[in-house]
């Protein structure tokens, strides 16, 4: 009988929510930086980013240029993701605050996250001369998130040169859906 009382309390009580401000210690690594994020092209075709990579935990000096992120940055967590093509790669950092973020929005070429390479694939060559855009979101959680953006094939960041406007929605792209489902 209590067993049966125990699962049925269960089914009406869900399992307790990680609060937004301990999802980055208590997720999986998978969740915070999923296998594949979902985005669309310009043109509206569906694209599809695919893990190259996940950096180890470090300081928020080391992932991120300065003025990316506002002091109380606590830690930082980097992946990097390449489009389905493997034109385009897009290194991810999350900074955890210690303290709720002000909301950051830039695009161009702002300070952001250290790209993060990885060898044997479409980001070996991707390094901080070779990202062309960035986004940084910020929110009224304890998350910021930025992305550094480039091509694949290792070409550098020429100034004034345009940037496309598939690269740039890579950015905004991969931003956007990681700190959303870290702070939904």
């Amino acid at each position: 009988m209590s067993v049966v009382l125990i699962l049925l309390l269960s089914a009406a009580w869900p399992a307790p929510v990680t609060p937004v401000s301990e999802r980055w210690r208590s997720w999986p690594v998978a969740r915070i930086f999923p296998p594949l994020v979902p985005g669309h092209s310009p043109s509206g075709a569906r694209v599809t980013y695919v893990l190259a990579g996940v950096a180890p935990e470090t300081a928020c000096a080391s992932a991120f240029q300065p003025g990316a992120v506002r002091p109380g940055c606590r830690v930082a967590l980097r992946a990097t993701y390449a489009d389905s093509t493997q034109t385009f790669v897009v290194t991810a950092g999350i900074g955890v605050l210690d303290g709720p973020g002000t909301p950051v929005h830039r695009s161009g070429r702002p300070a952001t996250v250290r790209p993060a390479a990885f060898s044997g694939g479409p980001a070996a060559r991707f390094g901080d001369r070779q990202y062309v855009t960035g986004v940084v979101l910020g929110s009224a959680e304890r998350y910021v998130v930025a992305t550094a953006a480039g091509y694949a094939d290792g070409r550098a960041y020429r100034p004034g040169a345009p940037v496309p406007s598939r690269l740039r929605g890579a950015a905004r792209q991969v931003a956007t859906a990681l700190h959303q489902a870290l702070t939904r």
